[in-house]
């Protein structure tokens, strides 16, 4: 056996030295291995040339197999791998996320209740941010730092000294810049693989239906009533989550109001809007530079739950936090049967907005 051994080794290492091909080696070992397992056909038991190749055909054949599942199996690997070679240069199937994308959101796909399917939800979400001061500010950066694929945000000032003691999004260089424009600069500086759309105006009535269609998920951080019931209204009449958020002093309160999955909608809860003077605003109560950070972050956390499914988002519930103590409670939300925005919708399961 060995003589057979050493003469498929002699003639492969001959083929090497000559150049001969690699399939036409193989074929020359095929050969000889034939010619081996024929001569233990033919010749009689005890045979010196067959005592010479091992005295048995059995051992000779079991080498074959193996060698012929080896050569199999290096044949299927090789042809999954020009597949997928295939597959990674079609122009017409190029990955969602690149290299860079897996490294920066690798924290998110390991979590189970995100994983690779809650990042690519994420990437495939539009969400609106109405306005860009201080909880704008950290909802656009964590939703920019996410990985939100679009999202878009309209707010009609401009960065002004004053604001720069909590919306920590603009910088001082940005004094006198439109807000939309400070923060597309710094979103997209942190995260340049997500397209941000700036609306350097006041939301108004004749362009908030066709606005908010463009978007799965709507938040609002704006400081006025007026603005607040028409985002409300707006977004319940088109079925979209809305994620609210307030702020007062040293006290913050959030909410998700989705009458379209049940919950009720803000003016189930703020049925009107306080007298004039009796809500003072930031500029006249004050507010404490990191309180909106604080609740902004916890809207973009809601934000990422209500895009992945994952938990469960702050329907029917509010959330109110108070700094000054360090306390946080919840309180439970009902819908009103005689709301003139969501009375009359019938409730439905709750599901992601994305995916």
């Amino acid at each position: 056996m060995g003589l057979v051994l050493a003469l498929a080794a002699v003639l492969w290492g001959l083929g090497a030295l000559t150049g001969t091909p690699r399939r036409l080696r193989l074929g020359m070992i095929a050969g000889l291995w034939g010619a081996v397992v024929l001569g233990h056909l033919v010749l009689r038991e005890g045979h010196p040339v067959r005592l010479a190749m091992g005295g048995s055909a059995a051992l000779w054949l079991l080498l074959g197999g193996a060698a012929v599942a080896v050569l199999a199996y290096r044949a299927g690997l090789e042809r999954l791998r020009r597949r997928a070679g295939a597959r990674a240069v079609d122009p017409e199937k190029k990955p969602l996320f690149s290299e860079a994308e897996l490294g920066r959101y690798a924290r998110h796909i390991v979590l189970r209740e995100i994983g690779g399917p809650g990042q690519k939800a994420l990437k495939q979400a539009r969400v609106l941010v109405i306005g860009a001061g201080g909880l704008g500010s950290p909802v656009l950066l964590y939703l920019a730092a996410a990985g939100v694929g679009t999202i878009g945000v309209i707010d009609d000032d401009e960065v002004d000294n004053s604001n720069l003691q909590r919306q920590v999004i603009h910088r001082d260089t940005d004094i006198g810049l439109p807000k939309v424009q400070s923060a597309q600069r710094a979103m997209l500086a942190q995260n340049p693989n997500i397209t941000v759309r700036p609306y350097a105006r006041r939301l108004a009535p004749e362009i908030a239906a066709d606005l908010f269609a463009d978007y799965d998920l709507i938040l609002d951080g704006t400081d006025n009533f007026a603005t607040r019931y028409l985002v409300n209204a707006t977004a319940t009449a088109l079925g979209k989550p809305l994620i609210s958020g307030a702020l007062a002093q040293w006290e913050g309160q959030l909410s998700v109001f989705d009458p379209a999955r049940g919950a009720p909608c803000y003016q189930c809860v703020f049925p009107q809007a306080p007298a004039p003077g009796l809500v003072p605003s930031c500029a006249e109560a004050g507010v404490l530079g990191p309180l909106p950070g604080v609740v902004g972050a916890m809207m973009a956390v809601e934000a990422i739950k209500v895009i992945t499914g994952a938990g469960r988002a702050l329907r029917g519930e509010m959330l109110i936090y108070d700094a000054l103590y360090g306390e946080s409670r919840k309180i439970m939300l009902s819908a009103r049967p005689d709301c003139p925005v969501c009375g009359a919708k019938g409730e439905r399961d709750d599901q992601p907005v994305a995916g």
